[in-house]
């Protein structure tokens, strides 16, 4: 498949932000209204942790996750499709597309809480109790958050800790707190970030 490429623009580029802030607060006002708790996770979370310390340093991220409990499901589901959200199931994952013509690119993942991500995961995911409030939703807690991304380890989450550690939300100091396996991840960016 060809690739079509349109004009530069920041036009373009200031709306795919905006679109992913809208989508993210247009999920969790339904969420809060329905009475259903959660917490923006991911890389939204490490954004909205970044953004405390350096504006300059967020990065931007394309998708939303949100942690919810699974016994909470019914409850999650028909809030986001009484937003306007359709609910899908890729790769063994529960997302909600915005609307019948979304992308599930630009999709709102959930993560359940208290269970694996993936079966080769070491850990569960957080609670949603380990959420505090920002401006428009719950994000997860830096510890939460920084426990979940050293657990995952992919590239992007080796990314999202560097930022962490860029901004000093994060240091060495936290090798003591963090499970030995986590510990040793840790450990890993800081005396390697460049890989």
């Amino acid at each position: 498949m060809a690739v079509v490429l349109q004009d530069f623009s920041w036009k373009r580029m200031i709306e795919a932000v905006e679109a992913v802030r809208e989508r993210a607060c247009r999920a969790t006002a339904a969420l809060h209204r329905a009475g259903v708790p959660y917490a923006v996770a991911g890389g939204n979370a490490v954004a909205a942790w970044v953004a405390r310390v350096d504006r300059a340093a967020v990065r931007n991220t394309q998708d939303v996750d949100i942690l919810v409990r699974r016994s909470d499901f019914d409850a999650v589901k028909t809030a986001l499709e009484s937003a306007g959200f359709v609910h899908h199931k890729i790769m063994d994952v529960d997302c909600f597309i915005d609307g019948p013509n979304g992308s599930p690119r630009d999709a709102i993942h959930l993560i359940f809480a208290g269970e694996k991500v993936r079966a080769t995961y070491d850990y569960p995911s957080a609670d949603v109790s380990e959420s505090v409030l920002a401006e428009e939703y719950c994000v997860l807690s830096l510890d939460a958050l920084v426990r979940m991304k050293l657990n995952s380890f992919r590239r992007k989450d080796q990314v999202h800790l560097l930022d962490l550690l860029d901004v000093g939300l994060i240091d060495s100091s936290w090798l003591t707190r963090l499970l030995p396996e986590h510990a040793a991840k840790l450990q890993q960016l800081i005396d390697d970030p460049d890989g």
